[in-house]
């Protein structure tokens, strides 16, 4: 947003986050630990495989390439703005502001919904590796799983200097795990032999039901999480030997690019080797591995103690995921308090640390109150699939959104070029129609509980989109046609 729609409030000590720590590798690290390739293989892989069996690695390479366009629509989507709300800034420059609040919204609700998921196996986990025969105590999973995200939340509150150094060290620890478990696995006695057509369109139709669109949705939620890149816009390093020509939006579009590209090799190869080492009756929906199907795979290639190496991968990971979701739904409700689209006081920082330490006290109090009351809800394989589902449905709404801002905001630069063309326009439009079409070709088969979570949240956002627009927040007016027209020669002088 310009200055004359939104008062800039980047100078106010109170409303400005640290500036200037983040490089390229600390953004590819932090786009790495926000897909969380670890926890998503462990936790997804066997419900991807209930919906399309063998065709996992399908559901991922094509939905991957269709993703590659939202990730590029991310990078230069930065460039036209650097602001930690991200696509809720642009949607509202390109389209509209209500799309924008809603895009900003889907991302909120959809993270919220992830912390409560995410906690189970991150209590699982930990008595998995010391008490194994607890397991499955939902009690136990419930206290370790909130002490867990404490942990997590202090971390994160300590400052993006602290929880960088963290992740860096994590993340490295969990691929070099995910690398020596994915040549174990691949040098392994096969129960499945290894086949060119588990990557073929042609097999999702062996199989009945809406299963591509079901694995899109799954597969989506496998790659969710890169784009906290962009959410660190304003706590990033400028780049590159011309440092001075280049925003830090340079910085956190290629760390996003390069942390999917890597994401994407590892979902891959591990989906790969579960077809091969796993037997197809331990991934069906009642397999008693449903909690951690990865760890299952690690005592298969290596019974006993060094296989549950793989197990703290998956800890890691689940620490990882959690901290960069707290920073995408904080950073993003910073972004709207501090444009008074939901109530001021969120878009104040701590003095010293230059943290939203306000958003991130009432992320965690909503968090922690959601995930106590889901214990109540069903079982835990049931709150799961519910949750992966729901969120799926959020992702492709606001992922939908900023690749369709890419090609409004960035028209006047689309035929200057082939590279433009492709990386600004046609990829970023393949990528936008893709997840349009999931949207609405997922709803329909949902359950009841999962539209009622992945819906009704996001009409939930309509209450103080309406109550903020009747307070005449300055966001929600209309650019004027001069201030498009200093948007389009800023994007200009940032490409």
């Amino acid at each position: 947003m310009t200055d004359t729609v939104v008062p800039n409030t980047s100078g106010n000590s109170e409303h400005s986050l640290k500036p200037g720590v983040l490089g390229v590798f600390d953004s590819a690290i932090m786009g790495i630990a926000g897909s969380a390739p670890a926890y998503s293989i462990s936790a997804t892989t066997l419900f991807l495989f209930a919906n399309v069996g063998f065709g996992g690695a399908a559901s991922l390479l094509y939905c991957g390439f269709f993703m590659f366009g939202i990730v590029f629509a991310f990078n230069y989507l930065s460039k036209s703005d650097s602001t930690a709300g991200a696509t809720y800034s642009w949607v509202r420059r390109a389209l509209h502001p209500y799309l924008g609040y809603l895009a900003g919204w889907a991302l909120i609700v959809s993270a919220l919904i992830f912390m409560v998921i995410a906690t189970f196996p991150a209590g699982s986990n930990i008595l998995d590796i010391f008490r194994p025969s607890l397991a499955s105590n939902k009690t136990l999973i419930t206290i370790l799983g909130a002490v867990f995200f404490l942990l997590m939340v202090a971390a994160v509150a300590a400052g993006v200097t602290v929880t960088v150094t963290v992740q860096i060290i994590m993340s490295c620890i969990e691929i070099a795990l995910l690398l020596l478990f994915a040549g174990l696995a691949i040098f392994h006695a096969h129960v499945v032999p290894f086949s060119w057509h588990w990557f073929s369109p042609s097999i999702f139709s062996t199989i009945h039901g809406n299963t591509f669109f079901a694995g899109a949705l799954l597969a989506a939620f496998y790659y969710w999480g890169w784009d906290v890149t962009a959410n660190l816009n304003e706590e990033t390093k400028n780049s590159g030997a011309n440092s001075d020509k280049k925003s830090p939006a340079s910085t956190s579009g290629l760390g996003g690019i390069l942390g999917t590209i890597v994401v994407f090799l590892l979902f891959e190869v591990f989906t790969i080797a579960s077809n091969m080492v796993i037997p197809a009756k331990d991934m069906g929906s009642n397999s008693p591995y449903s909690a951690d199907i990865l760890a299952h795979l690690g005592q298969i290639v290596a019974p006993g103690w060094f296989g549950k190496l793989i197990v703290v991968s998956v800890l890691l990971s689940t620490i990882a995921t959690l901290e960069t979701t707290l920073i995408q739904v904080t950073r993003t409700l910073f972004s709207m308090g501090r444009d008074k689209t939901l109530p001021a006081a969120l878009g104040r920082v701590h003095p010293q640390r230059r943290t939203p330490i306000v958003a991130t006290v009432t992320v965690t109090v909503i968090s922690l109150a959601l995930f106590v009351a889901s214990q109540y809800v069903g079982s835990v394989y049931n709150i799961l699939q519910d949750g992966y589902s729901a969120i799926g449905i959020q992702i492709c709404i606001y992922y939908a959104l900023a690749g369709f801002s890419v090609i409004v905001l960035y028209r006047r630069q689309l035929f200057k070029s082939v590279k433009n063309f492709i990386f600004m326009g046609l990829w970023p439009l393949l990528g936008a129609l893709f997840m349009t079409v999931v949207f609405f070709k997922v709803i329909p088969p949902l359950n009841v509980t999962t539209k009622v979570v992945g819906l009704g949240s996001m009409a939930l956002g309509l209450l103080p989109m309406a109550y903020y627009a009747w307070k005449k927040a300055p966001y929600f007016d209309m650019p004027t046609k001069e201030d498009r027209h200093a948007i389009l020669q800023e994007i200009q002088q940032n490409l």
